[in-house]
């Protein structure tokens, strides 16, 4: 019997979806065992390191997670002998941890730490002190004996800046030292240069002068890293005489080796030690690919297709994280001589009869083509009454410099099983499709990426895949903004999700940290010149054109977006008597964490499409 769109009996529910695919945060070759960070959702969103053996490596209540940048990443490292180093959530002080040992203090309380590395015996950081008025970042090495739990001077600096630093990296005789950088007046995709300094001395050379990310050392004389001067991140390679380049050779590809620097951890590329090199290039889609020293390039065969890192790479193999359109998030090892593969946590395949199996379109926009990935409703059991069709969510992921792959997502599931579909756009601003596409949002943050999602809507409805009348949009933190920008245009959206969202500019450009502080300078303009478009363009002057139902849901622990924005948007809706509901989780940031919060989330978030589109879930 046929059963209307939304009320599917579905076997994901709310709880499930919070303890399916964990989060992994970067993994190693640790002597004969493989080590990955994963988060705990059970417990509050604990990251922890487990390894292949079996064991979990570090023991709660300890949690390895960063705030530098606020964004965080590389939280935890290991040398071969099975020593961790991680930074602990709760005081950001980095730890030392010796297999079957207790950790450690390494570092004095104060500064916070992050992108954690070990390299060539020596421990690496980046160090963030906000305990002055003029924040500084620096490129440190962390005596691994504890002389500096108490003693913050006996950290050895290498570079300090009121800038933003990042992928620390040694060269092999320890003489010099090569790292990314970039003013607190720019994002690090807008411009970030490669510098190469002799330590010890003021000798420092500039390579990279666009968008440079990620340097690694393939010998004293050779350097890899990427950068985007012809609109595409791709590969380079460059030939030294101690910091003077002698030749320099880029692997241009059609695709990107490289993206939004929002946290510390995440590798594009490894070299494997005999010239090649095996790196992510993602044109919409992921796909990893082993490049010759001659340039020639070949993929491999692994199936991530989203989020894709290449974690570490000993010999000819490798570890890649990621998630894929035809399995669950995971991490694999590929050796890359034989081409044998098999996933070490996670990437089981997923059963297609009820994950639905995502679909790159693209829509006409006003501003270009719109990319985006749907994902129908999917389910074996159930089917539709003739002529009715599915409610859609569009989904506006964050950033907005960020990007959406196209992967098999449980997530997803837990709507396309009940028979609403998901369509997930890249708008204009969206990394993964080269310069141009990541440059269309600039100065026109609020203009492109609602124009853009606007499209994508109207293009699916006008297609026969989705109800007009039944689209919502949701979307957090920079989604957020763009889902309240849309329904302040109005006539397309029939309600809003808004997540932790942007609703005020002014009030986020005072509010917001240090990572962010000049990132609206691109995305809208300068203050106070460009005061009058800050107003125009937030979603609290407007208020009164929002009227269709609004769910906010937002962290009490935000500093990236304080509770203060969703609060604003809650007052003005509850005073015009709009449709409105307020979650609040005292306990969450930027994000949400803990199984808890995932579950009062998703179950909100059902019951109140249901009630707004006339449906009663299952």
């Amino acid at each position: 019997m046929a059963s209307p769109y939304g009320t599917w009996s579905s076997p994901f529910d709310a709880a499930s979806m919070a303890a399916a695919s964990p989060r992994l945060d970067g993994a190693r070759f640790v002597g004969d065992e493989i080590w990955w960070g994963e988060s705990v959702p059970a417990e509050g969103g604990r990251v922890t390191v487990r390894s292949s053996s079996g064991l979990e490596i570090l023991p709660a209540p300890w949690s390895a997670r960063s705030r530098v940048h606020e964004y965080g990443g590389g939280a935890w490292s290991a040398d071969g002998a099975g020593t961790l180093f991680f930074v602990d959530a709760g005081d950001q002080r980095v730890y030392r941890m010796p297999r079957g040992g207790a950790p450690e203090p390494l570092t004095a309380p104060g500064p916070q730490f992050g992108g954690l590395s070990v390299q060539h015996g020596r421990l690496l950081a980046v160090r963030e002190d906000l305990r002055r008025d003029q924040h500084s970042r620096s490129i440190v090495e962390i005596p691994t004996d504890g002389s500096a739990a108490e003693d913050e001077t006996a950290v050895r600096i290498f570079i300090s800046t009121s800038g933003f630093v990042a992928h620390p990296a040694l060269s092999p005789d320890g003489t010099r030292i090569a790292w990314v950088q970039w003013s607190t007046i720019r994002m690090p995709w807008e411009q970030c240069l490669l510098h190469i300094a002799r330590i010890g001395t003021d000798d420092l050379a500039t390579i990279g002068s666009s968008t440079a990310l990620q340097p690694e050392w393939v010998s004293d004389r050779e350097l890899l890293f990427v950068d985007d001067p012809s609109g595409r991140w791709n590969l380079e390679r460059v030939e030294l005489d101690g910091l003077h380049v002698l030749s320099r050779t880029t692997y241009p590809a059609d695709a990107d080796t490289g993206g939004g620097l929002w946290v510390l951890g995440t590798r594009w590329y490894r070299p494997l030690g005999d010239g090649r090199v095996v790196a992510v290039r993602t044109n919409g889609s992921d796909e990893i690919v082993l490049i010759e020293r001659d340039g020639s390039t070949a993929r491999l065969p692994l199936p991530v297709t989203a989020e894709a890192s290449i974690d570490d790479a000993a010999g000819g193999r490798i570890l890649v994280s990621g998630a894929g359109a035809t399995v669950d998030r995971g991490l694999w090892l590929l050796d890359t001589t034989t081409g044998e593969s098999f996933a070490v946590r996670g990437g089981t395949p997923v059963d297609r009869d009820w994950i639905a199996t995502p679909r790159p379109v693209t829509f006409d926009g006003p501003h270009g083509p719109v990319h985006a990935f749907d994902y129908p409703p999917t389910n074996p059991d159930a089917t539709a009454p003739d002529g009715e069709l599915p409610p859609y969510i569009v989904m506006v992921h964050g950033g907005p410099t960020a990007h959406v792959g196209g992967a098999a997502s449980t997530a997803y599931a837990y709507w396309t099983s009940r028979g609403i579909g998901v369509l997930d756009v890249n708008y204009g601003g969206s990394t993964g499709y080269g310069r141009t596409y990541r440059e269309r949002l600039d100065g026109q943050w609020g203009v492109v990426d609602v124009d853009d999602v606007i499209a994508a809507a109207r293009g699916l409805a006008a297609s026969g895949a989705a109800d007009p009348a039944r689209i919502a949009i949701r979307g957090g933190s920079a989604g957020g903004w763009t889902v309240l920008s849309a329904l302040v245009r109005g006539g397309v959206f029939a309600a809003g999700i808004s997540r932790y969202g942007v609703a005020d500019l002014r009030m986020l450009a005072a509010e917001t940290h240090d990572f962010e502080k000049h990132y609206l300078t691109g995305l809208v303009g300068p203050l106070p010149e460009a005061e009058q478009v800050y107003i125009d363009r937030s979603p609290l002057t407007h208020i009164d054109r929002i009227d269709v139902p609004v769910l906010l849901e937002q962290g009490g622990e935000d500093r990236v977006v304080p509770p203060s924005q969703s609060e604003a948007i809650a007052e003005a809706l509850a005073a015009r008597g709009v449709d409105h509901e307020y979650v609040l989780f005292p306990d969450e940031g930027h994000g949400f964490r803990a199984a808890q919060s995932i579950i009062t989330s998703l179950e909100t978030e059902l019951r109140f499409l249901g009630r707004t589109f006339g449906f009663a879930p299952a």
